[in-house]
């Protein structure tokens, strides 16, 4: 069959399909081959449905060690739960822990590793720790003069460019480089950034080659094969993360211990609205705020993806409302919600009623800085929007 090829900010009759770094053997077996190999990977780690490890022992690579963001390998654990190293069972491969009591991995860790892979799917929005997990590998294998390889995978937020820039006076896990809360970029671009704007590393240290997507261009819909963690198990909860993982910084739930996290949100003291869940502990959400109370909200379930994608922009409502209806004694905001946001601007904005537009004009001038930054780095075409 023949596919029809147009530039790809125009329609497309027929889109050719996504092929993602890893898929992309032929420009990178070269690079590893006869190689000790160190992998950062998980569960959406896969090529063709197959873990990155396995494909690569199948095609005779010497992979001796693996590297687990957040959420280890198999994707089960609950969001801020330590992962251990050991030797994974199933692989019979060690795998070293890179959230746990430290996120960096050691020279030690590193010793007999020759070239590294680095192959997450990342959703597009700051805080999310896979990014931070990069930071530090990027700055290990600079360190250790090990080349980096990132096999690239499309970003499916990207479709937007919005939110304040972290202030890096509240640098954390969670935030670690002054750029746009919803960034719109891949993890082999801000690895390419990261490295040549945050690091100072001596000349010639931090080799990293980006292996890129096939058929990607920023804007395009994508949806990930496998939930990229526990609690993002669709395309809509990925959506809205850009917007509800603020909650997290908040006195409520944002559904976690539900069949829909990120696409409910409530508390046992919201008053006035009538949509009510109740967490419980389950794999990916061990303990789940306010398990087995009852908590009111809203019912994000049937927003529509497309209306999402059409409509694009941080949903301040969606927030305001549950403030205004919020009744409980502690105070709606809790200390974390400055440094996740990156910023106090956004918490001052919201406790002053504030709207989209108004809130805005809070980071616009750091939004349009970055938006420039950011051209510098992209790998594909460009049909994002700024939220200016």
């Amino acid at each position: 069959m023949a596919f029809l090829f147009l530039h790809p900010l125009l329609s497309l009759a027929v889109e050719p399909p996504i092929r993602v770094g890893a898929e992309r053997v032929e420009l990178y077996r070269a690079l590893i081959s006869g190689k000790r190999i160190g992998v950062v990977c998980n569960h959406t780690s896969r090529v063709e449905g197959r873990l990155l490890p396995d494909t690569l022992r199948s095609l005779g690579c010497n992979v001796v060690r693996l590297y687990t963001p957040e959420h280890g390998l198999r994707g089960m654990a609950s969001a801020g739960e330590t992962v251990k190293s050991g030797r994974d069972a199933e692989l019979g491969i060690e795998v070293v822990s890179l959230y746990g009591k430290a996120k960096k991995p050691t020279p030690q860790q590193l010793e007999g590793v020759e070239v590294m892979l680095f192959d997450l799917q990342d959703v597009g929005v700051r805080c999310y720790t896979y990014l931070s997990t990069l930071h530090y590998v990027v700055e290990a294998c600079a360190e250790q003069g090990i080349p980096l390889l990132v096999l690239d995978r499309p970003n499916p937020n990207d479709y937007l460019v919005e939110g304040p820039v972290l202030d890096m006076a509240y640098r954390s896990f969670v935030g670690m480089h002054p750029i746009a809360w919803q960034h719109g970029m891949t993890l082999g671009e801000l690895a390419m950034l990261i490295q040549r704007e945050y690091m100072r590393l001596p000349l010639g240290r931090g080799a990293i080659t980006v292996i890129p997507c096939e058929n990607y261009w920023h804007g395009r819909k994508y949806t990930p094969p496998v939930p990229p963690s526990p609690n993002l198990p669709n395309l809509r909860a990925i959506h809205l993360y850009a917007t509800l993982a603020f909650l997290e910084g908040t006195v409520l739930s944002c559904g976690r211990g539900t069949d829909w996290p990120f696409q409910v949100a409530g508390h046992p003291n919201i008053e006035g609205m009538d949509f009510s869940f109740t967490p419980e502990a389950r794999p990916g959400a061990k303990h789940p705020p306010y398990a087995g109370e009852c908590c009111y909200g809203l019912d994000l379930r049937g927003v529509d993806v497309d209306s999402l994608r059409a409509n694009p922009g941080l949903q301040i409502g969606y927030l305001q409302a549950l403030r205004a209806h919020y009744k409980g004694k502690s105070p709606f905001f809790t200390r974390f919600f400055a440094k996740l946001a990156g910023t106090e601007s956004l918490e001052e904005g919201l406790l002053a009623g504030e709207d989209l537009a108004t809130l805005r004009r809070r980071w616009r001038r750091e939004l349009e800085d970055f938006w420039v930054k950011r051209e510098e780095y992209l790998l594909y075409a460009d049909s994002a929007r700024v939220g200016l």
